[in-house]
């Protein structure tokens, strides 16, 4: 840098000396000694560069021709090319960059002239240049785009005015007259600048002759109806239809906006007066005249071939040749957007235009996106939202959003008195309908997550007619997925207006039982072949559902609620919405009233399920399986789920049921009626095989029974956890090729399925085992897919699973510093959950090993005490086993082969097979052999054989107990692998 810094300062004077004090001064900014400046000189004669020392200084020996910043100052507009990035002069040479940043802007007004694009970007960067905007000015109206012209010249007064206190200059100024003296017409110059799209309606209205811009009230029509008559040329007219009441006066309003007088029949006078002039008329708010208007319209056009007209109007005229164009309310921010994001959504973009003095911030971004998104993008809404940002709080108006209606009334003064409140806006939409309309419209409101044709019929009594006219009117969408849709400020009135019908509790009772049966419809196909198409079905009415289970917790009807619940247990499980659903769960279980014993006792099933690996701690959970086991008793035959509770409730209580050849219950299932519970038990038996240390051969042949089952019955979720439970088992044998086939048709599986919660771990899973077979590359990018999916589920035990297989990787890579930092997070988001004992286990067992090979063997020590301490207690055996085989390394470490061999065979024997993915454990084992000689390794190994989960915290060594000297293992050792005392 400071190289760099010395040839600007020579070069800025080449041919000419440069005092030493200003060298140094602009090199270092204060005195240095002579000789550093000497030093840095003789490192720049070495690139080659002459440079000559003089009385007082230096001269860079070179014609000042052959330096750019030279021959640009010499003729700036034929050397404009040379300039390539930013000037980094030093602080000493700023007059100098001062004086050829000015050169430069003085060249390109000169060269960009008629350049709208590069033009924008110079004002952008210059944006109190006052020549720059007239050259912009310029370029713009010569370009048609009179109404961007005038918005340039205002946001430049503004400016000015804000950060300099002062007016335009006369140039400027008297440019703006002349662009207001070039049109014929009425339209008014806005004070504020327009957001949104206008070159797609400026293309509609150039091509085609009738043009009708449709949408709700307060999506912007008429503002951008005059966005666009501005940017065409000749005579643009803005007729006002909001005051007119009685519809014969439409063709009189529109002479009266023309100046055109005269006796006879308006229409008439208004078709002769017309007829060989060329102009863009805009009929605005044309709702409560339709018919007229549309009638003029067709007179006026059949009689004018110059005549063009834009209409705006929730609804469309419905005449021959009519172009429709539905102004869409502004684009939303996403959910959780942080600053940036959310500045560059539109709707972001006009809220803060409008909002005097209010800025951005990492601290309001949360509330302005909710304030936005609350609104649907509505200009208007916004727009008042905004005014209220006077005297609330962004946080506080987010908040109070659920009352609407009584908020939003900070309208201007000046606008037509139903666009001054929120209310008034949807008022006038109510007060054009016929009772029908408006009976369809307060029944959808209840539906938050939209209708299909046969739910509006259904539940609504809507037929397609009555549907066809609320969406003509702006008041329903229908969107690509054949679902009508309500904005959600048309959605609260709606709502309001059931209210003051009586309506609210019939409607409710109505709706639930509509989707009580499509949820009981769907719940066995979960389970079945057709499961996608069911999910899908439930998916699109998933806010519907949600909201009949909160009406029915509000209106205290538990016997609903619990219903409902009851059939969406297994969705919620399947579809990535547990910790959803297990709230949803235990608000219904905190109700009293009647309700159906089974729907109870499935509701107790689904909170736990739910929850054991959301927002539930692990008592909490053990609970929820045993009163649901309590409830199913005499009704277990009406739901499978009902006859799973038995091993489920063992398996997650650490029963004694569960022992080699009892499998707490799920051996009892094998010969249910129920194919997909068969299945379930198999697969179910298979784990429980694995968790207690029994040969791997036999886990694998109930694993690979379930496997058939699932595949007989066509359920995707039992497939894909089954396959990566085999291709765990196959990966332990060290036939990665297999394992990884099986592996990515799991995820794959599970990702159509939609299993949020679970992916990452499966992510996880293979891109560890893609690493051993020796993907590298591949498996970091899987890491970052599961990382990807990780935040996407937001649980912080799914993150901590990812960073602890970054921290494995990062080890067997040698790279301890990453191991270190990665595995620090997952022990950070793990270190207060009740949840899995045997991830925590694995974390710190990591940390040991890190430590250990960063030669700190008193601190591996403590961490692989706490390791095997928390994996003795979950009773996992794999993962007692890989502590072992963890505690191992240590031995090794600490000089003892011997110890180290014993380790791995009690490792293996808790485990009860081998597991070659333990990359540690692979590598402990050769050197160990290598030391030891195969004979001493094998005598040393089978010494460890009979050590069990119940004996593998005194097997460790490293038990609390004070150790003695001589403590070994035996063959010949009482209590299966117990050490002699």
């Amino acid at each position: 840098m400071r190289l760099r810094t010395l040839v600007v300062l020579l070069a800025l004077d080449a041919g000419r000396e440069v005092t030493a004090d200003r060298l140094i001064d602009g090199i270092w900014g204060v005195r240095a000694a002579a000789n550093a400046l000497q030093a840095l000189m003789s490192r720049l004669r070495r690139t080659g560069l002459t440079v000559e020392a003089t009385r007082s200084g230096y001269r860079l020996v070179l014609d000042p021709e052959r330096v750019d910043a030279h021959r640009f100052a010499g003729d700036p507009g034929r050397y404009l090319h040379l300039w390539r990035g930013d000037l980094e002069f030093p602080a000493v040479a700023e007059p100098e960059a001062v004086r050829l940043r000015g050169l430069r802007l003085a060249a390109q007004r000169s060269a960009l002239t008629g350049n709208v694009p590069e033009l924008e970007a110079l004002v952008t960067a210059h944006p109190l240049d006052e020549p720059l905007a007239a050259l912009l000015i310029r370029a713009l109206r010569d370009d048609g785009n009179r109404g961007g012209a005038l918005e340039v010249f205002e946001q430049t007064r503004r400016r000015l005015a804000d950060q300099l206190g002062v007016d335009p200059s006369a140039e400027l100024s008297g440019l703006h007259r002349e662009l207001l003296q070039e049109r014929r017409g009425n339209l008014p110059v806005e004070v504020s600048s327009f957001i949104g799209d206008v070159s797609t309606v400026d293309v509609l209205v150039k091509s085609h002759r009738l043009v009708t811009l449709t949408g709700p009230g307060g999506s912007g029509k008429t503002r951008l109806s005059v966005e666009v008559g501005a940017r065409l040329p000749g005579e643009v007219w803005l007729v006002e239809l909001a005051s007119v009441r009685d519809p014969a006066e439409v063709a009189q309003a529109v002479l009266t906006t023309l100046g055109l007088r005269g006796q006879g029949v308006p229409l008439t006078r208004l078709r002769e007066a017309l007829s060989g002039r060329e102009m863009l008329l805009i009929l605005d708010n044309c709702e409560h005249v339709i018919g007229a208007a549309a009638e003029v319209a067709d007179v006026l056009l059949r009689a004018a071939p110059g005549l063009r007209v834009l209409a705006t109007s929730r609804e469309p005229l419905g005449i021959v040749g009519e172009r429709l164009f539905p102004v869409e309310p502004l684009e939303l921010p996403p959910p959780g957007a942080g600053p940036e994001s959310a500045a560059r959504a539109p709707a972001v973009r006009l809220l803060l235009e409008r909002a005097s003095g209010f800025t951005l911030t990492s601290d309001n971004t949360t509330a302005v996106v909710r304030v936005c998104r609350a609104l649907d993008g509505i200009p208007l809404a916004i727009e008042l939202a905004a005014a209220r940002l006077r005297t609330l709080p962004v946080a506080v108006l987010a908040d109070r959003l659920t009352d609407r209606f009584r908020l939003l009334t900070g309208g201007s003064r000046t606008a037509l008195p139903r666009h001054r409140t929120l209310r008034a806006v949807v008022d006038w939409s109510w007060d054009l309908l016929s009772e029908p309309e408006r009976r369809l419209w307060r029944r959808l409101s209840a539906l938050p997550g939209g209708a299909e044709v046969a739910t509006a019929e259904q539940v609504c009594g809507a037929d397609p007619d009555l549907l066809g006219m609320l969406v003509d009117k702006s008041l329903l969408g229908l969107g690509v997925d054949g679902r009508y849709r309500m904005l959600e400020s048309i959605r609260e009135y709606g709502l309001e207006r059931l209210a003051e019908a009586g309506e609210t509790e019939s409607m409710r009772r109505t709706l639930a039982a509509h989707l009580i049966a499509l949820a009981a419809e769907a719940e066995p196909h979960l389970r079945r072949a057709d499961q996608l198409i069911w999910l899908d079905r439930l998916g699109r009415e998933h806010d519907n559902l949600h909201a009949a289970v909160r009406d029915a917790i509000t209106a205290g009807d538990r016997g609903n609620a619990a219903t409902l619940v009851a059939n969406l247990g297994w969705y919620w499980w399947l579809n990535g919405h547990r910790t959803e659903g297990t709230r949803l769960c235990v608000e219904v279980l905190a109700m009293t009233g009647p309700t159906d014993r089974a729907d109870l006792a499935l509701v107790h099933a689904f909170t736990a399920l739910n929850g054991v690996e959301g927002p539930m701690g692990f008592d909490e959970v053990k609970c929820y399986f045993r009163e649901a086991e309590r409830l199913a008793v005499g009704v277990s035959a009406r739901h499978p789920g009902l006859r799973m509770l038995t091993p489920l409730a063992a398996i997650y209580s650490g029963s004694p049921m569960l022992s080699r050849g009892v499998f707490g219950g799920a051996e009892d299932l094998a010969d249910d009626p129920d194919p997909w519970l068969r299945a379930i038990s198999r697969m179910l038996i298979g784990q429980v095989r694995l968790n207690l240390g029994e040969p791997a051969e036999v886990a694998e042949e109930d694993l690979r029974f379930a496997l058939a089952g699932f595949r007989a019955v066509g359920d995707r979720w039992g497939i894909g956890f089954t396959l990566s439970s085999l291709a765990d088992l196959t990966a332990a044998r060290g036939e990665l090729r297999q394992a990884l086939v099986w592996q990515r048709e799991a995820l794959a599986l599970l990702e159509v399925v939609g299993m949020r919660e679970d992916l990452p771990q499966l992510a996880v899973k293979m891109a560890h085992q893609v690493w051993l077979s020796g993907e590298h590359e591949e498996a970091h990018r899987l890491l970052e897919r599961a990382r990807e999916y990780a935040r996407d589920v937001g649980a912080p035990e799914v993150m901590a699973s990812v960073h602890h297989c970054h921290a494995v990787i990062a080890l067997a890579e040698g790279d301890l510093d990453a191991a270190r930092e990665f595995n620090a997070l997952a022990v950070r988001l793990i270190e207060n959950s009740t949840f899995a004992p045997q991830f925590r286990a694995m974390a710190h067992s990591t940390g040991a090993l890190i430590e250990g090979a960063a030669g700190d063997l008193a601190t591996a020590r403590r961490k692989h005490r706490t390791a095997i301490r928390l994996a003795a207690s979950a009773q996992d055996s794999p993962v007692i086993a890989q502590v072992l085989a963890g505690i191992a390394d240590l031995a090794l470490r600490e000089g003892d082969p011997g110890r180290a061999a014993r380790l791995l065979g009690a490792a293996d024997s808790v485990r009860g097979s081998l597991d070659r993915t333990v990359e540690q454990a692979e590598r402990t084992g050769r050197e160990a052999r290598a030391a030891l000689g195969d004979a001493g390794f094998e005598t040393a190994y089978r010494r460890g054989a009979g050590v069990t989960m119940a004996t593998a915290l005194a097997a460790s060594g490293l038990d609390p107990a004070p150790e003695r000297p001589d403590r070994q293992w035996g063959e010949d050792d009482q209590g299966a692998g117990a050490p002699q005392q």
